[in-house]
């Protein structure tokens, strides 16, 4: 898996990008088609609140065929109402309309501020004037670029399973708190995966990574995770590919995380000794997503008493005993036990470090998780607060 500023899309993959207006001058506007169709599989927020957008890609993808994925960056389309759900299916159709395909075949995606209209005259004018594929953009820099919001940097990642490559986009930076996804965040590959191998494998993927990651505890209304797999480039032996999947997906997930709504510090917390898998990732959310472990990360302040205090309030996990726990900073255990000058010391220089890596070992069984977080610093309130104007 590599991150790099020259990843272009796989085989058969081209991107159109622009600026509509949505909310800014900055490109808003992006449409990723295949030359052909593709097996797809997507994953999508739990919310209540999710926007037209989410519903109706919900039924598009449902046949695990795409052409097609488009998003509109700027706006999310949540809470819009019959007039937000007739929007989106404007642009389905009007996507499929330049690439001469069925609606249906079109993966709509949304981001940004919750409550507004599509500003459709100016969305109308461009779409009359979209060209079908293949189009001129093949670079996953510019395609991540005109994903984002308030990211400050654009996602990207890539990797190959024998004469095949994988390439991944994202976009979010906060209200990252992910319930069956993550932001909007889109894999595309020339690999040939049959339709119900891919749906499974990607699943697997997204619960390790995208669904592992948090940045704030909101889950997003837009959350969107999708792949398209248009075969162009033959078969894969399918577990190399659930790996260099997954990969690029952990890829994302740690750029997401580091890129945090103010965030200064990647946080990577790994629960080992768990009674099973479920229970250490409910520990570790537990870890990472504590507002007084979070500020300690940031004052680079080696208070493990913190994490101590996040896993004894999982009140529900009774086969939790404190006397098993350990708990390490880096590769340095904190508890239990003194920590000397000297490895106070040490563990200032893991605390300033750009990631910071907490490991809890609970001394019950073998289950074992790992989530990615941030920091919380001051810039994350002041970002919020200032959001809508």
């Amino acid at each position: 898996m590599t991150v790099t500023d020259n990843v272009s899309l796989p085989t058969g993959f081209s991107a159109h990008v622009a600026n509509i207006g949505i909310k800014d001058t900055t490109t808003d506007f992006l449409v990723v088609a295949s030359d052909v169709t593709a097996n797809a599989a997507a994953v999508f927020t739990r919310s209540r609140f999710a926007g037209p957008s989410v519903l109706l890609s919900r039924t598009h993808v449902a046949d695990h065929r795409l052409r097609a994925a488009l998003v509109v960056s700027k706006n999310a389309n949540v809470a819009t109402g019959p007039q937000g759900a007739a929007n989106a299916a404007e642009l389905a159709a009007g996507v499929g309309r330049a690439l001469g395909c069925d609606p249906q075949d079109v993966l709509v995606t949304s981001t940004g501020v919750i409550g507004r209209q599509y500003p459709m005259e100016r969305i109308r004018t461009h779409l009359d004037t979209l060209a079908g594929g293949p189009y001129p953009v093949t670079d996953a820099l510019t395609a991540a670029t005109a994903m984002m919001t308030t990211d400050t940097v654009p996602k990207f990642a890539e990797a190959t399973v024998g004469q095949a490559r994988i390439v991944g986009l994202a976009k979010g930076v906060g209200m990252i708190e992910p319930d069956m996804a993550t932001m909007i965040s889109l894999v595309f590959t020339d690999a040939e995966v049959p339709a119900d191998e891919l749906d499974s494998r990607f699943r697997a993927a997204v619960e390790r990574t995208f669904n592992s990651l948090s940045v704030d505890t909101d889950t997003s209304t837009s959350d969107t995770a999708a792949i398209l797999a248009n075969g162009l480039a033959g078969p894969v032996d399918l577990d190399e590919f659930s790996a260099a999947l997954e990969s690029v997906c952990r890829a994302l997930t740690r750029q997401l995380a580091r890129d945090g709504e103010g965030a200064t510090k990647l946080l990577v917390v790994t629960v080992t000794g768990a009674r099973d898998d479920a229970q250490a990732k409910r520990v570790a959310k537990a870890i990472v997503n504590s507002p007084l472990v979070k500020t300690a990360i940031h004052g680079a302040d080696p208070n493990w008493g913190r994490v101590a205090a996040a896993i004894g309030k999982c009140a529900d996990e009774t086969d939790i005993d404190q006397e098993r726990v350990v708990i390490r900073f880096g590769d340095q255990q904190v508890y239990p036990g003194d920590v000397d000058e000297a490895g106070l010391a040490r563990l200032a220089g893991t605390m300033r470090a750009e990631e910071v890596v907490v490991t809890a070992e609970l001394g019950i069984a073998t289950g074992a998780w790992t989530v990615y977080g941030c920091d919380l610093s001051d810039q994350y309130i002041r970002i919020n607060a200032d959001y809508t104007t």
